[in-house]
């Protein structure tokens, strides 16, 4: 139910975060989502890709740093309202969310979100007993 995730540490210069994305593209890894934080010195690019401990040991063969985590992929409703309901079901078991990204997959009609709550594990067990549906891993690296 956890989605691997790496977290590349980038500094905040130019070209950087392309040469990061280049990397990956000659490796033949495709980025699956992705999402980005920045403040004035560095930069988190946080990415889901179908071979994550591939993609980790490549960026770090090119001096990148690199951290993996987890996130969960949750299905909702792409329409007003339908994020509100998925973070709803983590505020009602007490649930503090770290961080999100979302985006919309047309070719399955959906809005997938992707949570990283403080417990993981619990995260995933408040979703499932709210009766989200949580996308598996091997669904989300083939998307």
């Amino acid at each position: 139910m956890k989605i691997k995730q790496l977290s590349i540490f980038l500094e905040n210069k130019k070209g950087r975060m392309r040469n990061a994305l280049d990397v990956l593209a000659d490796s033949g890894l495709n980025i699956r989502a992705l999402s980005i934080a920045d403040t004035s010195d560095f930069g988190i690019l946080r990415l889901i890709v179908p071979q994550p401990d591939k993609a980790k040991k490549i960026l770090e063969e090119n001096n990148f740093v690199v951290k993996t985590g987890y996130v969960i992929a949750v299905e909702m409703s792409d329409q007003p309202g339908g994020l509100s309901t998925i973070l709803g079901i983590l505020d009602d078991s007490d649930i503090n969310l770290d961080y999100l990204y979302a985006f919309v997959d047309e070719k399955e009609e959906r809005a997938i979100v992707l949570l990283h709550p403080e417990d993981i594990d619990a995260g995933v067990e408040a979703l499932k007993q709210g009766g989200a549906t949580i996308i598996p891993s091997k669904d989300v690296y083939n998307w």
